[in-house]
């Protein structure tokens, strides 16, 4: 880094265990910062522990860094996903231009709080559907209209565990970023 170079701030946002710290950490091209910390009987009844393999739960943020070119830098900023950190979230989401908001069907109830949360915060978003191996598969249709999405709301299926799975949705809310901005008078 020279110093020199243009930074950008993206949101990662979704419900507890809906991959962001996986998406963030996939996808870094620095060691990512992460406060993942061991989840202990202290949180039963707070944070759903039945999820298979879920030990650790973000409890700050998972920041990460990509050069998308020599000089434009892409931060990531993943935020924690229990309704307890959502003024985290909101503080994560200063000066973003947009957030990726990562679902996992298995949970579509979850989501609804933070897709309100984003919207009021007038971040332009695109949803992320984390395919998870025991997650049923649901249409793309079925998926707007529970998640009252509007046809411009980009919706695109993701495996946060694959580097390009997780690149090409970034792409997908980059591509909706612009289309949002208009292009300078010359």
């Amino acid at each position: 880094m020279s110093g020199h170079e243009q930074t950008v701030k993206i949101l990662v946002a979704g419900h507890f265990g809906a991959g962001k710290t996986t998406f963030v950490h996939g996808l870094s091209q620095i060691p990512p910062v992460s406060t993942e910390e061991t989840m202990t009987s202290a949180g039963e009844g707070v944070d759903q522990t039945t999820l298979p393999g879920k030990t650790t739960t973000t409890v700050a943020m998972d920041f990460g860094r990509l050069h998308l070119t020599r000089d434009l830098v892409l931060y990531l900023f993943g935020a924690p996903g229990q309704p307890r950190f959502f003024p985290v979230l909101q503080d994560l989401s200063v000066g973003a231009l947009g957030a990726l908001i990562l679902v996992d069907t298995r949970r579509l109830a979850d989501t609804y709080p933070i897709l309100q949360l984003v919207e009021d915060l007038g971040l332009p978003y695109t949803v992320a559907v984390n395919v998870f191996a025991e997650a049923p598969a649901v249409p793309e249709r079925r998926l707007r209209e529970v998640m009252d999405l509007t046809d411009d709301t980009p919706l695109v299926l993701c495996d946060a565990r694959d580097r390009t799975s997780s690149r090409d949705a970034l792409i997908a809310l980059v591509r909706y970023l612009l289309t949002l901005t208009p292009e300078p008078v010359h």
